[in-house]
């Protein structure tokens, strides 16, 4: 019986192809590079699914040793022996057909036993997402050391806090960035909780209903970094709904970073004056000579628009697709995933040196606080305090302003009499509802919770190298015992 070359685009029922421009369309290019990213992780799946295959007696243990030496000796090389070969329908089954090649059809034929290319991809993209999710947690813990070393750093750096564009309270430099913080963590949380969701490996899912044959699926999943194998097949291998949730949650940080960075860039500007960058940090002008540009918060402001535009096109890509295997939902919602995750790593690097490296200007700051009024409030509550009804204080407090600005004072210097206290007294004095005065207790408890993210962060990595270390025994001992003069 004649065995079919996929490489040749001959499948048994199919023999024709894609002509060449089509198929650059649907498979990418396929030069060295491209077929070593595309091939790393797939041949780690092929490792751990050709250790099951032999402990479950489906792959005859030689077989399974021939295999697994293939296989590495192909990821030692980089894949060189790829270089040039045909792939009419893609890399992987250029690849398999260049086992079945090498090994003969009896062996390398093999590989593909009770999996399907749906199953196999499923698994690729959750452990790419896994690995990209984890190293933009990591990213993203390091913004939030910054952020509250910075808030620890400047907790007394008194300044006034906008509403609307107008001066309204009085807080510190510090206790700003401990809010962008606080957002941040709820970021991390759900980053984490993501990554959690990964925790099934797809592989044993095959095209859309399992199989029929004896395979162990929890074994496949443990030496892959997963938890458990596919709960339901179907599911396995049409849902990308997590990764939608990923790219909800990076877009949220990405969003944070980016009202960040819009504060920043006003508050760096000669009208405001509050910040000050070094020159690392800014860029000049081609034509005029005076510029000095803080143009790095404009890529992180931007950069924002990537993530959100990336689960818009996926959703976009999903919606009303059947909710079996689809080229829209595996590959086309995926692509744009990819582009998005990276655009916001940057992102966050660019934001960890700007905060890093921003200086306030304090006496700048404390200028604009007295200018603006924004102790008006506290002289309103100090007027309830001693009985006044609150809207009473605030009619006579907002009078009061009023004939200050008409008579060119800049600032309440007392009301019926009574001096008022400094702005850091003021400031100090707002330790209620989570205001300035608690800053060092929000940075405290923001400090805690940044180590419980790094405990979670080191335990996911420890199971993952424990994954990657049983893999490679496992292979090793498949070769070890039953390759020719093993103990097998």
């Amino acid at each position: 019986m004649s065995v079919p070359d996929p490489r040749a685009g001959d499948t048994g029922r199919l023999t024709r192809t894609l002509a060449p421009r089509t198929r650059r369309i649907v498979y990418g290019e396929q030069g060295p590079d491209d077929i070593r990213r595309e091939l790393e992780p797939i041949t780690t799946v092929d490792l751990a699914h050709i250790v099951m295959l032999v402990h479950s007696g489906l792959l005859p243990g030689t077989a399974g040793a021939h295999l697994v030496t293939a296989v590495r000796e192909l990821r030692d090389s980089g894949f060189r022996a790829l270089d040039g070969l045909d792939a009419p329908r893609g890399a992987y089954l250029m690849y398999e057909g260049h086992l079945s090649d090498a090994l003969g059809a009896d062996v390398g034929g093999k590989l593909h036993t009770a999996r399907s290319r749906n199953d196999l991809k499923a698994t690729v993209t959750a452990m790419r997402l896994r690995d990209e999710l984890t190293d933009l947690y990591r990213e993203l813990m390091r913004q939030q050391g910054v952020l509250l070393a910075r808030a620890r750093a400047h907790a007394d750096v008194v300044m006034p806090l906008y509403t609307h564009f107008q001066p309204a309270m009085p807080v510190s430099y510090g206790y700003y960035l401990a809010g962008i913080a606080a957002a941040l963590d709820r970021d991390l949380a759900a980053l984490a909780h993501t990554v959690d969701e990964l925790d099934r490996c797809p592989l044993g899912a095959g095209a859309v209903a399992g199989t029929d044959l004896p395979i162990n699926p929890e074994h496949t999943a443990a030496l892959l970094g997963f938890t458990a194998p596919p709960l339901h097949a179907t599911d396995a291998v049409a849902a990308r709904d997590t990764l939608l949730r990923a790219l909800a949650v990076v877009a949220s940080a990405a969003v944070t970073l980016s009202r960040l960075a819009t504060d920043l860039q006003l508050w760096s500007t000669q009208e405001f004056g509050f910040l000050d960058f070094p020159e690392r940090l800014v860029g000049g002008s081609s034509a005029m000579p005076q510029k000095r540009n803080a143009f790095l918060l404009e890529h992180v402001k931007a950069k924002a628009a990537i993530a959100v535009g990336a689960w818009t096109a996926a959703a976009s890509a999903m919606k009303s697709t059947p909710f079996t295997n689809s080229i829209e939902v595996g590959t086309e919602a995926v692509s744009v995933a990819w582009p998005a995750l990276a655009a916001v790593r940057d992102q966050i690097l660019l934001g960890q040196v700007l905060v890093s490296g921003a200086r306030p200007v304090a006496e700048r700051m404390a200028d604009r606080a007295r200018e603006g009024f924004v102790t008006a409030t506290v002289v309103a509550n100090r007027m309830v305090a001693r009985g006044v009804p609150f809207r009473t204080a605030h009619h006579v407090v907002g009078a009061a302003v009023r004939r200050a600005v008409e008579s060119g004072e800049t600032g309440l210097t007392g009301l019926d009499g009574t001096e008022l206290p400094g702005l850091h007294e003021v400031v100090a004095d707002l330790d209620r509802g989570g205001g300035p005065g608690e800053c060092a207790k929000v940075v405290d408890a923001l400090r805690g919770r940044l180590a419980e993210h790094a405990r979670w962060a080191a335990a996911h990595r420890a199971r993952l190298r424990e994954a990657a270390r049983r893999l490679d025994d496992e292979a090793a001992a498949v070769v070890a015992r039953y390759a020719p003069g093993g103990t097998g």
